[in-house]
């Protein structure tokens, strides 16, 4: 599960991110309250992926351009969140990591978001 592992380390990298089980997969929260991400081992299919808030318009998009590693989501696919498959040879970790940023952004308070930029400097 490298990566879980991976996907593990970029969530809790976030400020004051935890993670925690829910509906029986790994998931990543804002201050133990609010998912920004769902990890999802064959949770609705026989894929490995990932589950994402997104800013609208991206799920759109990704899913359009490259729907080998994107998909809507079952459940909150239709509130705009994102799905990226894990389970692919070539998945691009620093899109990834970028999409994590992003989905942390639209969940977390200014408050966090402020910590966060002044960390990335």
């Amino acid at each position: 599960m490298e990566a879980l592992e991976r996907l593990r380390e970029l969530c809790l990298a976030m400020p004051e991110a935890t993670e925690r089980p829910s509906h029986g997969e790994p998931t990543w929260f804002v201050r133990d309250k609010k998912v920004f991400v769902m990890f999802a081992n064959q949770h609705h299919d026989d894929r490995v992926g990932l589950w994402c808030a997104a800013p609208p318009g991206v799920q759109e998009s990704l899913v359009e351009e490259d729907p080998e590693h994107f998909f809507r989501p079952p459940y909150v696919g239709h509130r705009g969140w994102l799905g990226v498959y894990l389970d692919v040879e070539n998945v691009d970790w620093e899109h990834l990591e970028d999409l994590v940023e992003g989905a942390y952004r639209q969940i977390a308070p200014k408050s966090l978001i402020a910590k966060l930029d002044s960390t990335e400097l």
